[in-house]
């Protein structure tokens, strides 16, 4: 079966003063309609790859790669114009805080029904429709009010929920959710999983779950790649993770805390072995 989205070789480069640095190494993998964790620490290339695919990559940035296909397009190939078009309406991406990617000066229902307005020509009362289904849609109780209201009036539950609605209104093949869940508590968290979970299931839609919370995606994705400073290290099944045998991988698990363990500090990681001087190279 052909994959949704196909990357071989991504290369992500940012020219500085003292030479060009490699955000993005050399990443391959491929995507079918199921759930794929991207998992590392703080400027590991996640996000790098997520907006890669988007090609949302701007100067003094630069994007390459053997080959970047999605749903047999090429999209290192495509002009501005066809990314425009596949951009929201058929590769959607949540950005990782609703507070610095909704627009404080518009309220919510504005947000959502400009698209729908401008790209798809819809009446206003019709894109409302819509807008008002899609808040539904993600579990929002009173989606006349938060239509109203300023994304400063809502909680971060709340924003993380408009920022999914709002990427779903165009009802896109593949969703690129960044930490969609880092700012929430437990209770709202599972709520916003089970959202995404079900939009895998019933529309089959391709996700890329990006986050740094390796139990979290252990239980929620299909596969997980880890990565480490911009290269892959490591690709296995998710309910694998757990047991996973690169160091890097090992030292991370090792790292989080654990319900009846040692009070002292937690350990760190320790980047002595081989693999941390090749993942350098």
């Amino acid at each position: 079966m052909t994959p949704l989205l196909d990357v071989k070789n991504l290369r992500v480069t940012f020219d500085t003063e003292t030479g060009p640095v490699e955000a993005v190494r050399g990443v391959s993998f491929s995507l079918g309609r199921e759930r794929l964790g991207i998992v590392g620490e703080s400027g590991s290339g996640k996000t790098m790859t997520g907006r890669s695919v988007l090609r949302l990559i701007r100067p003094p940035g630069r994007i390459a790669a053997d080959a970047m296909r999605f749903d047999g397009q090429d999209l290192m190939k495509a002009g501005e114009r066809e990314m425009r078009a596949l951009r929201g309406k058929r590769i959607g991406m949540v950005m990782q805080d609703p507070k610095y990617s909704l627009n404080p000066v518009m309220n919510v229902g504005d947000q959502l029904t400009e698209g729908l307005r401008r790209r798809d020509g819809l009446g206003r009362k019709d894109a409302r429709a819509k807008a008002l289904a899609a808040l539904e849609a993600v579990q929002i109780r009173d989606p006349e009010r938060v239509m109203a209201a300023y994304p400063h009036e809502l909680s971060g539950g709340m924003g993380q929920r408009v920022m999914i609605a709002m990427m779903l209104i165009p009802e896109p093949d593949l969703l690129i959710a960044d930490e969609p869940t880092s700012a929430l508590d437990v209770t709202v968290q599972a709520e916003v999983l089970s959202i995404l979970d079900g939009l895998v299931k019933d529309r089959g839609m391709g996700l890329i779950f990006i986050s740094h919370d390796l139990r979290l995606v252990s239980r929620f994705c299909d596969r997980v790649l880890v990565m480490y400073k911009g290269k892959v290290v490591e690709e296995l099944a998710a309910r694998d993770l757990m047991q996973a045998r690169h160091p890097y991988t090992q030292g991370l698990l090792n790292c989080l805390p654990r319900i009846g363990g040692d009070r002292g500090p937690l350990p760190g990681l320790d980047r002595t072995g081989d693999w941390a001087r090749e993942g350098a190279a």
